[in-house]
């Protein structure tokens, strides 16, 4: 037997490396990828001819909700959900009940995630007042995304939201800090602003304001500490200009859901289903994202799939909670931005791949290259694809989205060498791992 034949040939697809893109087989062999080039032999061949593909999805902002709100969504359906949708590697929030912020509670996920994940996954530390001291150890943990801050009050009790508190998690650990950024104390005077019955009032509370506010005071937090920080799901054009002019600390994420939906259809149709924090703001905000997108700014794609039941979602504003599914369709909406001209595929390649590994220093993962691992998401740009309830896999079983009709559709998703999911039906095992960091090895 020949140790170097493939295992594994992705045949004949149009393969997009960090040299572009071209038709090509790629082999695979120990779930690594062996080679690019012409690989007529193999255990087994993948036909992907006239299809797409790209290097493995990475989704870096979930909450699958295990431990302790499992009626909403788990790291198994989470994950099926994920790999659904093209998505090869999640990395999963600690606001769970209770909190991930010791070694005992994220050994604890990591055990719960053995055998039951079907996508690849790394857990972040949840930061607060009283574990600062402990998140240089934490954060190394093999397995760990990193530390996740808070700064204003969302699902769950991890709150960090004075400036004392700030700077002491920040000169804990060195690998780069996410942050949920919009500003406690302004959300709390502006309590009054929400409007019983009506969830319209939401982004008028948490307004542009609590979230440039956050997002200044932990920029200059950051530079005090010269620690690197991460802003999650920014909504504001003001905060990427401002984001922008502080590249040497700061990276940033957008959502889908913010460069898709507008406050003006998106509450009057859907209602509390909206709802999200920060919230879904007017289509002139969209449109500034999508500006500051075109300028580069946004590093990475993230959903912020954060499901709740549809019981939950049906109370009455502000009784309602914030948050929405967004794993399974993160990669369907954005093809069909790309089809629509509003981005180019490398630019989403660059957003939901390599930037992910640049930004976080993923080991082994985000381009298709020797020695990386295989993990590939093939894609029919071609294909049209309705958006419908009983494809989705999240245990919430709805989707704001639900009826749309996209251009470009996703045939499969493959993790080191396994299709986790190849036209629409999943894998009889989970074989998901630990992600590897260069920060956590």
């Amino acid at each position: 037997m020949n140790r170097n034949a493939p295992e594994l040939v992705l045949a004949g697809g149009l393969v997009h490396t960090p040299g572009g893109a071209g038709v090509a087989d790629v082999a695979v062999r120990d779930g690594r990828i062996l080679g690019i080039g012409s690989y007529p032999d193999a255990a087994r061949r993948i036909d992907c001819a006239g299809l797409d593909v790209l290097p493995g999805v990475i989704d870096s902002q979930v909450h699958f909700r295990e431990p302790g709100l499992e009626h909403k969504e788990d790291l198994e359906t989470g994950s099926r959900a994920a790999v659904m949708g093209g998505v090869t590697a999640v990395f999963e929030m600690p606001n769970t009940n209770p909190n991930t912020d010791t070694l005992m509670r994220v050994h604890d996920k990591l055990e719960r995630a053995r055998h039951r994940m079907y996508c690849d996954h790394a857990f972040y530390v949840g930061a607060t007042a009283d574990n600062a001291g402990e998140l240089a150890e934490l954060e190394r943990i093999p397995g760990t995304a990193g530390v996740k801050i808070f700064m204003g009050a969302s699902t769950g009790s991890l709150l960090v939201a004075e400036d004392e508190q700030l700077a002491r998690v920040l000169a804990h650990g060195r690998r780069r800090v996410a942050v949920h950024a919009e500003d406690e104390a302004r959300m709390q005077a502006r309590l009054g602003e929400r409007v019983e019955g009506d969830p319209s009032s939401h982004p008028v509370w948490r307004d542009d304001e609590s979230a440039l506010r956050a997002t200044t005071r932990i920029l200059r937090l950051a530079r005090e500490a010269r620690r690197p920080i991460h802003v999650l799901h920014v909504t504001t054009p003001a905060e990427l200009e401002l984001i922008a002019r502080h590249r040497d600390i700061a990276t940033c994420e957008v959502t889908p859901q913010h460069l898709t939906l507008a406050a003006e259809d998106a509450y009057p149709r859907l209602g509390t289903f909206a709802q999200m924090n920060p919230p879904i703001r007017s289509a002139a905000h969209r449109e500034g994202l999508w500006h500051w997108l075109r300028q580069g700014v946004p590093d990475v794609l993230g959903s912020d799939h954060a499901p709740h039941t549809r019981e939950e979602k049906a109370r009455s504003y502000p009784a309602s909670p914030s948050g929405m599914p967004g794993v399974q369709t993160m990669l369907p909406l954005m093809l069909d931005h790309v089809a629509k001209g509003r981005m180019t595929l490398e630019r989403l390649i660059d957003m939901t791949s390599s930037g992910v590994q640049r930004v976080f220093g993923l080991v082994g993962k985000g381009r298709i290259a020797a020695g990386y691992d295989a993990d590939f998401t093939v894609i029919d740009r071609k294909g049209r694809f309705t958006v419908t309830e009983d494809w989705v896999e999240s245990r919430c079983g709805w989707s704001p989205f639900t009826g749309m009709e996209l251009d470009g559709r996703v045939v499969g998703t493959i993790v080191r060498g396994h299709a986790a999911m190849w036209e629409g039906q999943l894998a009889n095992q989970a074989l998901g791992e630990p992600l590897r960091f260069g920060g956590a090895l």
